[in-house]
């Protein structure tokens, strides 16, 4: 299969990348490639908003920018920060025009919410459901376009690269190009390959590389994986934002997220003993950034020997809240709690990646026609730690900037036409599924003992020893049998956990997300770790 522009994840970053190529060009054959279906993404479980200035008397674009810098704690690239909060309003306006529907106020005007580590109320959204109006809005705009073909349960193995042709790739290696993909379809499970001019990665974040996550289930860093084996470039992988306030549900994955707008309209933070805590850890109280709350959260556990803590909501206004966040007042009405009248038990879950895919301020990776958007990216907007509501601008900024280098380059790329099949020669069935689940229990298990909220080095040195078994015996599962979408999966959470760990080692300090107990001080020297 050949096609034009190949686009591979159908959440925001993804959709927005298709639809407006498919505007510049009625006449190019865009695919987009999913490996469940269409809607199943990181973006749908988006509750909380997204970021923008726009109430100019109150707010500004200046005021963002350090809003996010502050939170970067020192890593963000300031040039991608002014670039994203400025060109930010003009792309929430389009998915506004493609027919996104944000709450308003009596007035008429948008209501805009406030999150932690904000200044001002600038987060638009849509109830508790922001993500998923947003992809409904674009899905619907997709649906309509005639040149854009959704592969639904297709999940990409590999990126073709120079490697498949025989040659040796390294790090090195200064022209690596992307060709297309190795595709594994799940309906005849037959490994297809396809063709493209330019790819762009879209394959959102690595939540299942730990125990407890707000991620789908889908979320195994496939394209920071799949980035990596093609010997790109990846950084800043140990900055994983655990995100505070996921409803405690023993055994219950993915974990149920409590958005941070919560807290934003007057949610409290208490121990067990009932103690409004976080007035001890940050003069902004529940609304510090995520990387404080989350470790503020974690020593409250740690401190009374319990698991989780609660988010007091009962003094708020019922009618508010039901409105706000209806979806959050059912999900705890269906265990049995009433919001208005019981604190609901919350404890932290891995809920963002802030590093990934290495790339600049167009999208391109070190990979020759080969972009990167939304979570999967490192764009420099984040740095050690991601500012609430950020990640939905960024995928639409980067989405943006993707497709306009996009339109200088379609036309100078031509197909590679001598791409090997799939070599299945040599393998057999796998004859027990238990060596893959067991395997991806123990990643998981490795990562939320070892490299969490808080780090120290003997627990990364186990957690890298661990690692490099679990490595050693999923490769020879592979290399002897038949590929499934599940032995996909564990390799790539593997490496990720890799990453992850890797990152973590070589970073000798605690800043952001990264907080090491053998390595307190913040160093002098700025720097990403690029993998």
């Amino acid at each position: 299969m050949q096609t034009d522009f190949l686009v591979i994840g159908s959440g925001i970053a993804g959709l927005t990348y298709a639809l407006k190529i498919s505007k510049e060009f009625p006449d190019k054959k865009i695919t987009v490639i999913t490996k469940t279906q269409e809607d199943e993404t990181n973006t749908k479980y988006a509750q909380g908003g997204v970021a923008g200035v726009w109430d100019e008397v109150k707010d500004s674009f200046e005021k963002h920018i350090e809003d996010t810098l502050i939170a970067g704690d020192g890593l963000c690239n300031e040039q991608i920060v002014e670039i994203v909060v400025k060109e930010g309003p003009e792309r929430i306006k389009e998915i506004i025009d493609y027919g996104a529907q944000f709450d308003k106020d009596a007035s008429g005007e948008y209501a805009l919410g406030r999150e932690g580590g904000h200044s001002e109320h600038r987060i638009l959204h849509h109830k508790d459901v922001t993500g998923k109006e947003m992809e409904r809005a674009l899905l619907s705009q997709l649906n309509a376009a005639k040149n854009i073909e959704v592969l639904s349960h297709c999940y990409v193995v590999d990126l073709i690269t120079q490697h498949h042709l025989g040659y040796l790739v390294t790090k090195s290696t200064l022209d690596i190009t992307c060709f297309g993909v190795y595709v594994l379809n799940l309906r005849n499970k037959q490994i297809e390959k396809i063709l493209s001019k330019i790819t762009v990665l879209a394959t959102g974040g690595c939540g299942q590389s730990y125990r407890t996550t707000t991620n789908p289930k889908i979320a195994t860093g496939d394209g920071v994986a799949m980035v990596y084996r093609a010997k790109g470039k990846i950084e800043n992988m140990e900055f994983i934002q655990f995100h505070p306030t996921a409803l405690y549900e023993p055994g219950t994955s993915p974990s149920f997220l409590i958005t941070e707008a919560v807290r934003g309209d007057g949610g409290i933070l208490r121990n067990k003993d009932g103690e409004a805590f976080m007035e001890r850890y940050d003069a902004r109280k529940d609304l510090a950034p995520r990387d404080i709350v989350a470790r503020a959260i974690d020593n409250e556990m740690k401190r009374n020997g319990t698991e989780h803590v609660y988010l007091d909501c009962r003094h708020m206004d019922k009618e508010k809240f039901i409105q706000h966040f209806p979806n959050i007042y059912q999900k705890c009405l269906s265990i049995g709690i009433d919001v208005m009248q019981q604190m609901i038990p919350v404890a932290p879950a891995a809920h963002y990646s802030c590093g990934g895919i290495k790339t600049d301020e167009w999208g391109n990776t070190s990979i020759q026609h080969l972009y990167a958007c939304g979570e999967c990216a490192s764009t420099g907007l984040h740095g050690a730690n991601r500012l609430a509501s950020n990640s939905l601008l960024e995928a639409m900024v980067f989405a943006h900037r993707a497709y306009l280098d996009s339109v200088q380059k379609i036309n100078t790329i031509s197909f590679e036409g001598h791409i090997p099949d799939w070599n299945t020669h040599g393998t057999t069935e796998p004859s027990e599924m238990i060596l893959i689940t067991q395997s991806q229990k123990e990643l998981q298990q490795v990562m939320s003992d070892y490299v969490g909220i808080v780090r120290n080095d003997v627990r990364l040195e186990r957690a890298m020893s661990r690692l490099d078994l679990l490595h050693k015996e999923t490769e020879e599962l592979y290399q002897t049998t038949k590929v499934s979408p599940q032995l996909c999966e564990l390799r790539n959470i593997i490496t990720v956990g890799y990453l992850i760990v890797k990152g973590a080692q070589f970073r000798k300090e605690s800043r952001g997300l990264h907080y090491n107990t053998d390595h307190l001080e913040k160093s002098n020297l700025l720097q990403n770790i690029i993998l």
